[in-house]
């Protein structure tokens, strides 16, 4: 159990059995009276956010979130099948509660799976993933357009703003927290 003075941005919550985490958080202490915790939650399923405001006496449950490490197997339609490494027990998890993590995932890449009850909820990839651009126009050399980067396709078929010295075929390493470029890939 949290009590009202344990609340912080990042935490996560269970109101009405259902997952919160906490992406914004303030505290105030009124003249007299109790103190004040405003927050602002996001329903980790559904993606719905909302503000409460919480006295110094609330309690609140541990949200019941297990996270495992599973290798991702292969893509079918709009289901995305993955295999923890540990019982080799296999899952789905669709596309609409992935979003954007979709951009990053390569055959057999380990992720950490988040379970609420024991239902997957989203995923963690890695940091950084090295990814093989597909389609990279040629950058001419006297273009001075005022851009020094231009647009390229990856094998997941996420597209991305890189240098012109990036070429078709080579690997590039990207950061999946912001889906920027980082750096190329020496082979």
């Amino acid at each position: 159990m949290y009590s009202a003075s344990d609340l912080r941005k990042g935490l996560k919550i269970s109101i009405d059995k259902e997952p919160y985490i906490i992406t914004d958080f303030e505290f105030s202490k009124p003249g007299k009276g109790q103190a004040l915790y405003r927050c602002k939650l996001r329903n980790m399923i559904t993606g719905n956010g909302f503000e409460r405001t919480f006295r110094s006496n609330d309690k609140f449950e541990k949200a019941p979130l297990e996270e495992r490490t599973m290798q991702f197997l292969y893509a079918q339609g709009d289901e995305f099948h993955f295999m923890d490494t540990q019982s080799y027990e296999q899952l789905g998890i669709l596309r609409a509660m992935l979003a954007e993590t979709t951009n990053f995932l390569i055959d057999n890449m380990e992720v950490e799976v988040l379970l609420f009850d024991g239902r997957p909820i989203g995923i963690t990839p890695p940091t950084f993933v090295e990814l093989t651009v597909t389609k990279a126009d040629p950058w001419v050399k006297g273009d001075t357009s005022g851009t020094d980067t231009k647009p390229v396709t990856v094998e997941t078929g996420y597209v991305l703003q890189v240098p012109p010295f990036i070429e078709e075929g080579e690997k590039i390493q990207i950061d999946t927290r912001s889906g920027e470029y980082v750096t190329r890939v020496k082979s």
